[in-house]
């Protein structure tokens, strides 16, 4: 069986790369990183936590329904209520069956970002 270690990087597709670029750093507060020249419009992002989100230009991208990733966060309300402020639609919480919540929204391209505050233990 192969030995996995955490999650790397994840990519992204999105109609304008500087746009979905500005979102995840002044909005979501991701750090932007070097990326060689691929031939194509992107960019890197860095997570706190040292993770990685490429994006990547596709023109006409229309994101899957219900295809998503998550954001960890210590508190959704706040959360919710700075994004808000930010101009960001966040949807209501959802209780979890684990006792954690989640909302959702979505970036310039339309793909779909989870906020999942986990139950505290």
């Amino acid at each position: 069986m192969v030995e996995l270690g955490g999650v790397h990087h994840i990519s992204l597709n999105v109609r304008d790369a500087a746009a979905a670029c500005r979102f995840y750093v002044d909005v979501l507060g991701l750090a932007e990183i070097p990326r060689p020249d691929l031939g194509f419009p992107g960019h890197w992002l860095r997570t706190p936590d040292d993770r990685e989100i490429h994006l990547l230009e596709v023109e006409d991208w229309v994101a899957p329904k219900g295809q998503h990733f998550a954001f960890r966060v210590a508190d959704l309300d706040a959360a919710r209520a700075e994004l808000g402020a930010a101009g960001v639609k966040v949807s209501d919480p959802i209780q979890v069956p684990d006792g954690g919540r989640q909302s959702f929204l979505r970036d310039p391209a339309g793909n779909l970002i989870e906020l999942n505050e986990p139950l505290s233990r």
